[in-house]
């Protein structure tokens, strides 16, 4: 044996320790400190008895044989994949396990709910049988091995799957999600609502406790490639609105949905910039990253980016010319919560904030709450259903803010009997067209 693999073998080789031993150990290293699942370790060999599972060793266990992740003492493996259409446009996706601890997650594309569920049903071969405590060699494996790699559909798909296989984890542990992130960096995250461009549904959310919104352009369709002086008044006068009826104290951020031409673009945020929207989101198409840049370099006001903008390869590009300064990775089409960690972490190095995009349901609200609890750089978190009829115990908004869960894993449990009448749907992206000539027209 060279004296390289003598090297390799003495780092990976596991101390001998006697179960006492091994208990006092992990006593040493945890101090109690709620990871409950590892207060009764095993002996090498032993069988935990009737309705208890054993837990897991730290950092694994035994080595990994060459070319397999590597191994856990105490057995927990994938049995089955199952997708789960939910009312209005969701997919639901549960992880079973031979533990019966289920993962949840939501591996859903707008308007392609079907086409991500038969991704998932292809990645399944894979998956079951394996441990899901491997949650980073699986997505590696899933991403690199399709060998056409990114693309919202594939990523879609691993980021449902990815999630459910952290809220196994965490649920196995006795942990939030958080916790295996580092630990919590904030006591509470900050959530903003929709409220297009209406005055009433502006003052009901405040009522609701909402501090911070998010609207769109007035009659976005109708700006064309070269919108009228009317046009772009009319849309500055709509926020101006907003803006008196919400307040000094309300953040409203807008949004031009990748849907404006760029000459529209310029010409909305020079008038938009005297009412201080709390950003601008996608000004002009997201792959337009050269033409955002210039724009975020003309305007004081916040550039925005990232629904559409999939793993940490296509986040690069944003942050190195500067076309944004707040990110808005979708945890359920970007690549899933530890993807959108290594964002956020490219995002500080970059002097840029987090904003999650959340236009989906409650397990995707969770994932974005358990993910912004876990970074320093995180601005506001979007959702558009606190899982009221979805959730045994659904989000509440207080002062604008979401507490963070102290439950295992993501912390929500789904409520089947409320989720009865919701299953089933056949949502599609809308259709937009030219009111003059007919022509398509993005939304």
């Amino acid at each position: 044996m060279d004296s390289k693999k003598q090297t390799l073998n003495s780092v990976t080789r596991k101390p001998n320790l006697s179960a006492g031993n091994r208990r006092r150990f992990l006593a040493g290293i945890f101090g109690g400190v709620g990871l409950t699942a590892l207060a009764k370790v095993e002996p090498q060999g032993a069988q935990p008895a009737p309705g208890e599972r054993a837990a897991p060793e730290p950092y694994g266990g035994a080595p990994a044989a060459q070319g397999k992740p590597p191994q856990f003492k105490t057995r927990l493996r994938i049995t089955r994949l199952e997708t789960i259409l939910v009312k209005p446009r969701w997919l639901f996706l549960k992880v079973h396990t031979d533990a019966g601890i289920i993962g949840l997650g939501e591996p859903v594309l707008e308007g392609r709910a079907k086409t991500c569920a038969a991704a998932v049903e292809e990645i399944a071969p894979y998956l079951i049988g394996k441990d899901p405590r491997n949650v980073v060699h699986h997505w590696q494996a899933i991403y690199r091995h399709a060998f056409y790699r990114g693309g919202p559909l594939l990523t879609s798909a691993l980021s449902g799957i990815e999630q459910a296989l952290w809220d196994i984890k965490g649920k196995f542990l006795g942990v939030p999600v958080y916790e295996l992130l580092g630990g919590p960096t904030r006591d509470k995250v900050r959530v903003y609502a929709h409220i297009g461009n209406n005055l009433e549904t502006l003052k009901q959310k405040q009522a609701q406790g909402f501090t911070a919104f998010k609207t769109g352009i007035k009659n976005s369709t109708r700006s064309g490639v070269v919108a009228s002086k009317r046009f772009v008044e009319e849309a500055a006068e709509a926020f101006a609105a907003l803006r008196q009826a919400g307040g000094k104290d309300a953040d409203i951020g807008i949004d031009f949905h990748g849907a404006i031409s760029p000459q529209n673009a310029r010409l909305l945020i020079k008038a938009l910039e005297p009412y201080q929207p709390m950003f601008i989101e996608e000004p002009v198409q997201c792959q337009n990253v050269d033409l955002m840049a210039e724009i975020a370099r003309g305007t004081p006001l916040p550039i925005a980016t990232g629904e559409r903008i999939f793993t940490k390869w296509g986040f690069r590009e944003i942050l190195e010319k500067g076309a944004a300064s707040i990110l808005q990775p979708d945890l359920c089409h970007a690549g899933g919560i530890m993807e959108a960690r290594l964002i956020a972490g490219m995002a500080e190095a970059h002097y840029a904030t987090i904003a999650p995009h959340n236009p989906l349901g409650p397990i995707s609200l969770a994932c974005g709450v358990q993910f912004a609890a876990s970074i320093p750089n995180f601005l506001c978190q979007e959702q558009v259903n606190l899982g009221e009829g979805y959730l045994k115990e659904p989000f509440k908004v207080e002062g604008g803010y979401l507490s963070i869960p102290t439950g295992p894993g993501l912390g929500i449990e789904l409520d089947e009997n409320k989720l009865a009448d919701k299953i089933g749907h056949d949502w599609r992206n809308r259709e937009t067209y030219d009111e003059q000539d007919g022509s398509v027209v993005d939304w």
